[in-house]
């Protein structure tokens, strides 16, 4: 490293300037202002910050008193992945849902909607799309958060998306580089591994990728996984390779590339979160996101201190450090100021996610069945919830078939003896079985079998990936669990 010249104050306020930490509570704290202050320029909001709209519009207001320029990102997929609606489910089905539908124009109408709403709340930073094929159906990460399994839908969609997103001032977070949907490990719980050759990656993982950088999505974020065939030492976050030469290089790509969250155990176990975080700066990586499981002001203070140690060292070179902090700052000076949308307005179309979720329904027939008019009994089994969705988010089709078929009741099983409990509970009456994914999960299968036997009328309603095959009287599949989709397919149900 060269002798430099630069003082310890620019240090400081770069290596704070590459950080997106998270914070708890529904108002900014102390430490958040005073940090932005000293050279912070992100904030990562979560489902533990948002009340309302009112209340985030006042939160981002109070941010930007601070700091009017300050990058506010948040993980606002829609579908399965909400934080503005993470108390009802979300008012926009997801990816799977618009990748079956199949139409562009409607899927760059639902994210020019859904980035309306993050700007008109202050929020400039989505990280979302995910661009990621399902090539893998077990996959327990992404699933209906991909557009599907074919690369050129979702390159498609992808493209789509970022455009709808962006047309509202909102910047678009084209996530997992260089994809994630052909992995049968959660990231979050340890590193998952891809052994598809080179060639494969390149028709069929990088296509999403290659198709946003086209349409000029503003970040990309990396993935945690392990590519041999593109680096056999270190996962994609810390890879040199894969986000310089290959992302940077190959694809042209010149915005701000992003982390995934780096307490994440597939980093933070192996690597830790501060020396993951040198490594991904070193390998091109211009922003670390880290917040979503550390939440504090300790948390800012040992990364800010790692990376200005680093620097000093000679383990980061400074010139590395001082790139990703421009980076950083080029996104905040084209991203919405004080919330409101730098492009023209976009004009409000609050039903665009119900009409959505209603398209993506598919409804199949597998024998003569009584349509459902009187009140039903709703099982619904609930497998362990994605990290990444979590676990405070309602879904299903109780609630709204109650509203259809007064008198109707609810239950909520999952075990080995999920059916037996579900048939019980029932006491005979007509039974509606919503199932998340059911190719993923024997105990469900089971469940599905038991209710089928003892009632063939039974209806069944998939909220996954309806990768098994279609069964009940009638099978409907949402293709995802947001609020809109629930909707749908009770008025599916009810309309026989």
């Amino acid at each position: 490293m060269t002798t430099s010249t630069t003082g310890t104050d620019t240090l400081t306020r770069d290596a704070l300037t590459v950080l997106q930490p998270g914070f708890t509570g529904t108002t900014a704290p102390d430490w958040v202002l005073r940090r932005l202050g000293e050279g912070l320029a992100s904030v990562g909001l979560f489902g533990r910050n948002v009340a309302s709209p009112g209340q985030l519009a006042a939160l981002t207001g109070q941010l930007r008193a601070e700091r009017p320029d300050v990058l506010v990102a948040v993980d606002e997929e829609g579908g399965d992945v909400t934080r503005l609606e993470v108390r009802t489910g979300s008012s926009f089905p997801g990816n799977h849902a618009l990748g079956t539908v199949d139409d562009t124009d409607l899927t760059r109408a639902v994210a020019a909607e859904l980035g309306r709403r993050l700007a008109d709340c202050g929020v400039n930073l989505n990280w979302a799309p995910s661009a990621d094929v399902n090539s893998d159906p077990a996959n327990p990460v992404i699933g209906v958060r991909s557009f599907g399994a074919d690369p050129g839908l979702v390159a498609r969609h992808t493209a789509a998306y970022v455009a709808g997103l962006q047309s509202a001032g909102v910047a678009a977070c084209t996530k997992h580089f260089p994809g994630h949907g052909d992995t049968a490990v959660d990231s979050h719980l340890a590193l998952p591994r891809i052994d598809a050759d080179a060639a494969v990656l390149t028709a069929r993982e990088l296509a999403p990728f290659r198709a946003a950088v086209a349409t000029g999505s503003r970040a990309v974020m990396s993935a945690h996984i392990l590519v041999p065939a593109l680096d056999p030492d270190r996962p994609a976050t810390l890879s040199r390779r894969i986000l310089t030469e290959l992302l940077r290089g190959e694809l042209g790509y010149d915005g701000l590339i992003v982390t995934d969250g780096m307490e994440m155990r597939a980093i933070a176990g192996s690597y830790g979160i501060e020396h993951g975080s040198v490594l991904a700066l070193a390998a091109g990586a211009d922003a670390i996101c880290v917040g979503g499981g550390l939440a504090g002001e300790e948390t800012v203070r040992r990364l800010c201190d790692t990376l200005v140690g680093a620097v000093r060292s000679g383990e980061l070179p400074e010139e590395r450090l001082a790139d990703a902090a421009e980076r950083v700052r080029a996104l905040a000076r084209w991203a919405a100021p004080a919330g409101q949308s730098r492009a023209p307005a976009v004009a409000p179309d609050p039903r665009i996610g119900l009409a959505a979720a209603r398209r993506a329904v598919t409804v199949t027939r597998t024998g003569p069945a009584a349509p459902v008019t009187a009140p039903v009994y709703v099982a619904t089994f609930s497998p362990e919830a994605n990290i990444a969705v979590g676990d405070e988010t309602p879904w299903g089709v109780g609630a709204e078939l109650e509203r259809l078929l007064p008198g109707t009741t609810t239950g909520s099983f999952s075990g080995p003896d999920a059916g037996a409990r579900a048939l019980e509970a029932a006491a005979g009456r007509r039974v509606v079985a919503v199932v998340r994914d059911e190719h993923r999960h024997p105990w469900m299968r089971t469940a599905l079998d038991l209710l089928l036997a003892a009632g063939p009328d039974t209806v069944v309603v998939e909220m996954g990936v309806p990768q098994s095959a279609p069964r009940g009287a009638p099978h409907v599949a949402t293709h995802g669990a947001a609020r809109v989709c629930g909707t749908a397919a009770a008025e599916a149900v009810v309309a026989g």
